[in-house]
């Protein structure tokens, strides 16, 4: 693995090595909130490639001089550069890492594995992370990582601390570190897996733009279908409230003794969005409690606890980290801030607009704080409003006025703290002693007997590296007429490093005296040492000329293979045929498709853990049975056929189904189809010799990335957010190299929305009933639907994981020309989750139209692709879309 590691911080002088504490940076002024509140690192973004599009984020010179300050206290930054990089972007992706590389940044966080695959290649001291929008979620993933070049990997926010420490413990040779998310927001979905803001309204989460679609209102709702399975009837569900996809806030300051005892390098502080008030808090109460637990002291602080609730949330959770799940995890009654709960309202005065609270907390209001009045009627019907006056006192009740009638029984909470935004403020301007980290100096001063000095000094890196610096001052001491400096002195002035990141630790001072030189000089002389030092541990962190040139000089070798656009006269060289293929996850799915002549079938069986039996199917054969029935009515029907695994497999449902693989592939089970780089290290580990292709989830969005994802691959699967002119661009790239696979683009089926190892069904719709013809909850369509009336269509398997699918259906029938003049080789049809008839009659439409483009240009053919698109619409579920492919998601 290369690259300069970068570990957790040692234990800040205590008794017990705690993990990095890694805060956000969304501005420059959070940043200084972050360093001041005592962060051992800090994440932000540029202004380009990050996942935060929307927060100021930093200029160039802005990470430049925030590299500098930090370096300067002995702090790390890490940079994210993690979206999903276009071909056109590629080269202005690695001139900006090769930029980062010059200043010093201590890592970048990588989700694009084309970019990390070229930064490896081009500058390999440069340490990468992986982002959590890799989705890395089991061991193959980290030893994936390992051999991409990663030091260290973001988990997936759905694993348990359990999980987390089993995947530490079997990847430990691979010397990757592993950090989680300790603090703030949760992604409903898979990280990185996420599509529903893409394609609601263009806004990609993995392009740094998503407009939080999961933080608004949603109804459950049910129906019966058709045989196509399209839903009529439509009746609500009763739910707990309108936000089914809003995630409450992950807490785990209460688990922190436990967490410091797990593998675990680094806990993360989610908030590049937040302001600095709120990174300080939060990096302040997380610092006390890390650095109780080094020092052996008890760490739990209800005062702290409650300014993390002040500071804000929309209510905690300990997340999946710590076991929560369903409906300790969600907060589906309101999307905002929840503040802290101080008391119940018993009484409201109509004529004098008064509400009379009864306190439970020892916090009380004052004048200047925000409110909240959550009524116990309508959700959303709450009240939120500035205290303007001292609340007045009334034996044990406080009265105070409210801007609109409450009811009792409400409940009451500050939102906003005047006292803590100043407390916090006060912080940041002034840090106190202890918090903003001092960097240690082992200083040697000689005075020698001309008068002369000579500083040695030893700077120690909170990495546990040091550094020497030598200084020898422009001051000469001189022989003392009447009062010489004495030695008490002259160590008092040597030992002085306010306002500097340094502290003094030991001075060894050799000095015989009985020489003078006025205070000033010795002050001065001691913070022009104190400025050397600074400069050398800066220039400590930056990478050498010789290091720097050789990068360049590699990039420039292979810039040109890196276009912003088509070269003037360049041609795509089509397919030369367009084949047909079909994912379906039933064996009656596989007959319809074999029957309709589908050419290659890709079967997803369905496995049910017995730790979730409350979900997805009921009773189904053992998978390989399913399996061996699939590959048998391949074999008569004279269709390929390929093994599909889920996208998210971890390492519980891989110890289920790796067993097997050894006796499939002897079957003639020869190919499996994976949606993340670990179930293929997995697979690999189990059968060397089985062949790959990749589906959606692998994030396919450049030519690097599909030269580096499954090396060895017969077939990719391009992303869903790519337009008709990137994919061709991808394509006409990748070819250039020698083994480049064959790529696949999925032209028709309910596009994956959001995959979610939440249940929506689990409570309300009694999901362990089984309908005979497709497997799926109790018979009936189960969905979501926004507040436009789009719904939702929503599938759960047998890891009780929900689904949810686009609310339109994806059809490039009439783009098949297109896809073929793309050089794709592979038009795919996702039929699961769908009735044999619709399986049946698209699989036939399909059929039709790849012939008629097969054959070649002829006069009619745009008026056949336009009347089978016109068949797809009859019988698809909601509508259909091109979605991106004619405009691609924003940019």
């Amino acid at each position: 693995m290369t690259g300069k590691s970068t570990p957790g911080p040692p234990a800040r002088g205590k008794t017990r090595p705690v993990p990095e504490l890694l805060a956000p940076a969304g501005s420059p002024e959070a940043f200084r909130a972050a360093v001041a509140a005592g962060a051992d690192a800090v994440y932000l973004g540029g202004r380009r490639f990050g996942a935060r599009k929307y927060a100021p984020n930093f200029s160039e010179d802005e990470i430049r001089d925030a590299v500098r300050y930090a370096h300067a206290h002995g702090i790390r930054v890490y940079v994210t550069v993690n979206t999903l990089i276009h071909d056109r972007e590629l080269a202005d992706a690695m001139e900006y890492l090769l930029w980062l590389s010059s200043i010093g940044t201590d890592a970048v966080l990588v989700q694009d594995g084309g970019l990390a695959a070229l930064a490896r290649e081009v500058v390999p001291a440069l340490p990468l992370h992986a982002s959590t929008q890799m989705t890395v979620h089991n061991a193959g993933g980290v030893r994936r990582a390992a051999r991409q070049g990663f030091s260290r990997v973001v988990l997936a926010r759905e694993l348990s601390l359990a999980e987390v420490s089993r995947i530490a413990d079997v990847t430990r040779e691979s010397g990757v570190g592993l950090e989680v998310f300790a603090h703030g927001a949760l992604c409903y979905s898979y990280s990185g897996q996420c599509l529903l803001s893409s394609l609601i309204g263009g806004r990609s989460g993995n392009r740094g733009m998503c407009a939080q679609p999961c933080r608004k209102p949603y109804t459950l709702v049910t129906g019966q279908t058709d045989i196509y399975g399209r839903p009529s009837g439509l009746t609500e569900v009763p739910a707990q409230g309108p936000y089914l996809l809003s995630p409450k806030d992950l807490c785990t300051f209460h688990d922190l003794p436990g967490l410091v005892r797990s593998p675990v390098v680094s806990l993360k502080i989610e908030g590049r969005m937040k302001s600095p008030e709120y990174v300080a808090t939060v990096v302040m109460a997380y610092r006390k409690a890390l650095d109780a637990i080094a020092a052996g002291t008890n760490p739990d602080s209800p005062e702290t606890y409650r300014d993390l609730l002040l500071a804000f949330n929309r209510g905690f959770t300990r997340g999946y980290l710590s076991g929560d799940r369903y409906d300790t995890l969600m907060g589906r009654e309101a999307p905002g801030n929840r503040g802290l709960r101080i008391g119940t309202v018993t009484r409201y005065d109509r004529k004098t607009s008064c509400a009379t609270v009864r306190p439970d907390s020892p916090v009380l209001p004052t004048p200047g704080d925000g409110l909240l009045i959550s009524g116990t009627g309508t959700p959303g019907n709450d009240t939120g409003f500035s205290l303007n006056t001292v609340p007045v006192r009334s034996g044990t009740e406080i009265l105070f006025p409210v801007p609109r009638p409450v009811s009792p029984g409400s409940a009451v909470s500050i939102t906003f703290s005047r006292e803590l935004d100043a407390r916090v403020r006060r912080i940041i301007s002034h840090p106190p002693a202890g918090t903003l980290r001092a960097v240690p100096i082992d200083l040697a001063v000689s005075v020698m007997d001309d008068g002369t000095l000579l500083f040695e000094g030893r700077i120690h890196r909170p990495d546990g590296k040091t550094i020497g610096v030598r200084f020898s001052p422009d001051l000469r001491m001189e022989p003392a007429r009447s009062h010489p400096v004495t030695r008490d002195q002259l160590e008092l002035q040597l030992k002085k490093s306010g306002g500097t990141p340094f502290a003094i630790r030991h001075l060894n001072l050799s000095y015989s005296g009985n020489l003078f030189a006025p205070l000033a000089e010795l002050n001065r002389m001691r913070r022009d040492f104190l400025v050397t030092a600074e400069d050398a541990l800066i220039a400590a962190s930056l990478p050498g000329e010789e290091e720097l040139g050789r990068a360049r000089e590699r990039w420039t070798g292979l810039a040109w293979q890196y276009p912003s656009r088509s070269r003037r006269g360049e041609t795509q060289s089509p397919a030369r045929r367009l084949s047909l293929a079909g994912y379906t996850d039933t064996i009656d799915g596989v007959r319809e498709l074999a029957a309709a002549g589908c050419e290659r079938i890709y079967f997803e069986p369905d496995l049910i853990l017995p730790e979730h039996r409350c979900g997805g199917n009921g009773p189904l054969p053992p998978f390989t049975t399913q399996v061996l029935d699939a590959l048998a009515i391949c074999r008569s029907a004279g269709a390929g056929f390929v093994w599909k695994f889920p996208r998210i497999t971890r390492d519980t449902y891989l110890e289920r189904v790796l067993p097997s693989v050894q006796g499939l592939f002897r079957q003639g089970v020869c190919e499996c189809m994976v949606g993340n780089a670990g179930t293929g290290d997995a697979l690999l580990r189990e059968e060397p010799d089985l062949v790959f292709s990749g589906s959606t989830g692998l994030n396919i969005f450049n030519h690097a990335a599909a030269l580096n994802a499954l090396p060895g691959s017969r077939l990719l699967t391009l992303s869903t957010e790519l337009s008709g002119v990137d994919i061709g661009f991808l394509i006409r790239l990748a070819r250039k190299t020698a083994g480049c696979p064959d790529f696949a683009v999925i032209a028709e089926g309910t596009g994956e929305a959001m995959i979610t190892d939440d249940c929506l069904c689990r409570n309300q719709l009694h999901c362990s009933g089984e309908d005979p013809d497709t497997g799926r909850i109790g018979g009936r369509f189960p969905g979501i639907r926004d507040a436009t009336g789009h719904v939702f269509p929503v599938r759960v398997d047998g890891e009780c994981r929900t689904r949810i699918g686009n609310a339109a259906e994806t059809c490039l029938v009439d783009h098949l020309p297109s896809l073929l003049d793309a050089g794709v080789s592979e038009a795919v049809i996702d039929t699961r989750g769908r009735r044999p008839a619709y399986t049946r009659e698209i699989c036939r439409i399909y059929r039709e139209a790849v012939d008629t483009v097969n054959t070649g240009p002829a006069e009619g053919d745009t008026a056949v692709l336009r009347s089978l698109r016109e068949r797809v619409r009859q019988i698809a579920l909601g509508g259909i879309t091109a979605g991106h492919f004619t405009r691609g998601p924003g940019t």
